[in-house]
């Protein structure tokens, strides 16, 4: 498996560490043509977990900052801590680990927020080992923290997250997709909620077999072009048929706000991860900016305030920011 040199050096540390902190980028699930299986980095916002040695052989929770305070402690219920139990149960680790969670993704805005959470403990955690697994080994844990959330084992945002850009991930492997330098993302997250719990409700019933011919079309254009290098491919393939659908009406305003993005040149644009955000792929960095205004004009529309993020799609992965 293709991996970023820079996410397996950082798990490597030179001794015994007794105190880590890891930083997870929010991500774009699905990027609209690949359901549960194709996500990208985003960068800027994300979430930081500090993982510590202490003596009684147990995971807890200690703190829970930033913001999202509410969520549960229950290590079966919390996802960084789901995700760092299953660590060491299969490590049979002779010392516990205390987690302290600093949160800043919203949960519920369709950026990876849970599984962000699930992703930093582990690395951090996995620099307090003495021999530190390689990152790829960490999404097993990973999903089984994901699926506290989520209720389901689906890697679109922990793949990207622990590898950095645009990963396919499939339920029992990671694989990192070559991106154009030149593709940017564009983000905005409203404010409202959207769970994806329900957002996954929205997709039940039954689907036509001629449906998943044009969703899996697009998805090898999407992928062939960025093989290729080819944003002509990418443009013609980026358009989710299946699921969008589904989902739009669970986003106030989204249509609006979709063509706002292709009208300032988007190479396509769908829902972010289960929503509320919505995400257009532009060619270059100033395109990508000049969207920000109109996409966020269009939520204002809804009655909508937002939030903007803006980088390119070859974000960068989780990493330790810190350790003792």
């Amino acid at each position: 498996m293709q991996r970023d040199r820079a996410c397996d050096e950082v798990t490597r540390p030179p001794m015994t560490t007794h105190t880590a902190t890891a930083f997870a980028p929010a991500s774009v699930g699905n990027v609209g043509v690949g359901f549960d299986i194709l996500g990208h980095a985003l960068a800027g916002p994300g979430d930081t977990v500090t993982a510590r040695r202490i003596d009684a052989r147990e995971v807890r929770v200690d703190a829970i900052r930033g913001t999202v305070t509410d969520l549960p402690r229950d290590v079966e219920r919390n996802t960084a801590a789901r995700a760092v139990a299953g660590l060491h149960r299969a490590l049979d680790l002779p010392f516990g680990i205390a987690l302290e969670i600093d949160k800043g993704i919203a949960l519920g805005s369709g950026m990876g927020g849970s599984a962000a959470s699930a992703s930093a403990a582990l690395v951090a955690a996995n620099a307090l080992l003495d021999a530190p697994l390689a990152i790829d080994a960490l999404y097993p844990f990973a999903l089984d923290g994901e699926s506290a959330a989520s209720g389901g084992r689906h890697g679109d945002n922990i793949g990207p997250q622990l590898l950095g850009g645009l990963v396919l991930a499939t339920a029992d492997r990671l694989v990192k997709v070559p991106v154009p330098r030149r593709l940017w993302c564009a983000l905005v997250h409203p404010h409202c909620v959207v769970e994806t719990r329900r957002a996954r409700e929205a997709l039940r019933g039954a689907y036509a077999i001629g449906d998943f011919v044009p969703q899996s079309a697009n998805l090898a254009l999407v992928l062939a072009g960025c093989y290729r290098d080819d944003l002509d491919l990418i443009r013609a393939g980026l358009s989710d048929v299946l699921v969008e659908p589904r989902r739009a009406p669970l986003v106030p305003g989204f249509a609006a706000v979709k063509q706002a993005a292709l009208d300032a040149g988007a190479l396509g644009a769908s829902i972010s991860g289960a929503g509320p955000s919505v995400f257009g792929w532009f060619d270059g960095e100033a395109a990508a900016r000049a969207a920000l205004a109109p996409m966020q004009a269009a939520f204002a529309a809804a009655g909508l305030d937002s939030d903007p993020v803006v980088g390119p799609v070859d974000a960068p992965c989780a990493r330790v920011v810190s350790r003792a």
